[in-house]
């Protein structure tokens, strides 16, 4: 039996997901998170052998989930949902060590075939970005001129709060840190991503999928 996670910031989704795997016949929900930390969270205690995992989550994204996941040096396989396609955001979830990555609008009995072929040691992309996409990733593996490639977790933790609305203090509460080093690190990203002021730093956060349009109108 394939234990499974679920994350995804809406409760109807993640029932819709539960009941899709639960058909499968040999996968078990063992655990849901409405956002990334929480998934985290559940990872770390409950050890599953997959982790479902939406991208456009409030609080921490499922990019930057994916990459503290892997960082726990546990086996558990990561299969990303998203509705979108753009190139930019598959590569940042291909280079933080995901399993897969599957549309949500095509997700049927596609995501049986993602965990099991994760559960096997493959990669399964969904097939609307699985050429462009590995195609770019081969020829550029370390992040080739992509500026998002130079932006540490950390910064990319206090851009997604920036884009969310959230003033240095509320940011520095949430991750646990000084107003200075909050800072600091938007500092750095600013001028990593050539960003003048806060509206270009969120414009460039929907654009790279950093946060997303119904999220950020919701916030």
């Amino acid at each position: 039996m394939i234990r499974v996670i679920i994350a995804d910031d809406h409760h109807l989704v993640r029932q819709g997901i539960r009941a899709l795997l639960e058909k499968a016949g040999d996968m078990q929900v063992v655990g849901e998170a409405a956002d990334g930390r929480e998934a985290i969270d559940l990872v770390r205690e409950l050890q599953p052998d997959a982790l479902v995992l939406d991208i456009g989550m409030p609080r921490l994204n499922g990019i930057q989930a994916a990459e503290r996941v892997r960082a726990l040096g546990l086996p558990t396989k990561i299969v990303v949902l998203s509705m979108y396609s753009d190139e930019s955001v598959v590569r940042q979830a291909l280079r933080c060590g995901v399993d897969g990555y599957l549309l949500k609008q095509s997700v049927t009995e596609e995501l049986h075939l993602a965990i099991r072929a994760a559960q096997r040691g493959e990669t399964y992309l969904s097939p609307a970005v699985s050429r462009p996409v590995l195609e770019d990733f081969l020829h550029s593996p370390n992040g080739g001129s992509d500026p998002l490639s130079a932006v540490t977790p950390r910064e990319r933790e206090v851009w997604q709060l920036i884009a969310e609305g959230n003033t240095n203090s509320e940011m520095a509460v949430k991750m646990n840190i000084s107003e200075k080093t909050v800072e600091k690190h938007r500092t750095s990203l600013m001028n990593k991503l050539g960003a003048h002021d806060i509206t270009a730093l969120v414009r460039m956060a929907i654009k790279h999928g950093v946060v997303y349009l119904d999220d950020w109108e919701a916030s």
